[in-house]
C-alpha cells in the first residue's frame, strides 16, 4: 500500500513514438488536503476511488489505496468533488524495465506535461530517456490535487 514514484517535466513529444497505450482520464477530489487526499477517477469507462496519505519528506513515497468502482458511481461521486476536475490523456511508455506514465493535461492545466515512474524502492535505478526534463517529485505544485485548485494556466 505504499506508492513510490518520481515525477519529471517533459521536454518534447518524442515519448509518443514509443507509447503503447493511451487513456482519457477525468479526476476530482473529495478531499485535497495533503494529509489525506480522496480522489475519484474515470479512466476510459472505468471508475476508481483512491485514498492517498501525506508524502514523505523527500516526496518519493506515501500510502495509497485504490479500488475500482462502478462507472455510474464514479460519475455521481465526481459531481460531488471540489472545484477543478483534472482532465488529461495518459500515455504509457516503456523505458528499460519500467513504464513511464506521461500525463498531457487539458482544460485549465493545458500546456503541462508530466512523466511519472513508479519504483519498488526509493533507491531503485531506472533509465531516463532524452525527453525527460527537470525532476519535480518534491514540488507540490505538480501534484494533481494542487493543480485541481491552482490550475497551471494561472501560474
Amino acid at each position: 500500500m505504499v506508492e513510490i514514484e518520481r515525477k519529471f517535466l517533459v521536454l518534447s513529444e518524442a515519448f509518443k513514438l514509443d507509447s503503447v497505450r493511451q487513456n482519457k482520464i477525468a479526476q476530482g477530489y473529495l478531499s485535497s488536503v495533503p494529509e489525506r487526499t480522496v480522489r475519484i477517477r474515470i479512466k476510459n469507462k472505468q471508475g476508481f476511488i483512491t485514498i492517498k496519505g501525506k508524502s514523505s519528506e523527500n516526496g518519493l513515497s506515501r500510502m495509497e489505496w485504490e479500488k475500482e468502482i462502478a462507472l455510474d458511481e464514479a460519475q455521481q461521486l465526481l459531481s460531488l468533488c471540489e472545484k477543478g476536475v483534472i482532465e488529461k490523456i495518459r500515455y504509457e511508455v516503456p523505458v528499460g524495465n519500467h513504464i513511464y506514465e506521461v500525463d498531457v493535461f487539458e482544460g485549465e492545466n493545458f500546456g503541462l506535461v508530466i512523466a511519472e515512474i513508479e519504483l519498488q524502492s526509493e533507491t531503485e535505478e531506472f533509465s531516463v530517456p532524452d525527453w525527460i526534463g527537470k525532476e519535480v517529485t518534491n514540488d507540490t505544485r505538480y501534484y494533481n490535487a494542487y493543480l485541481s485548485n491552482n490550475p497551471f494556466s494561472g501560474w
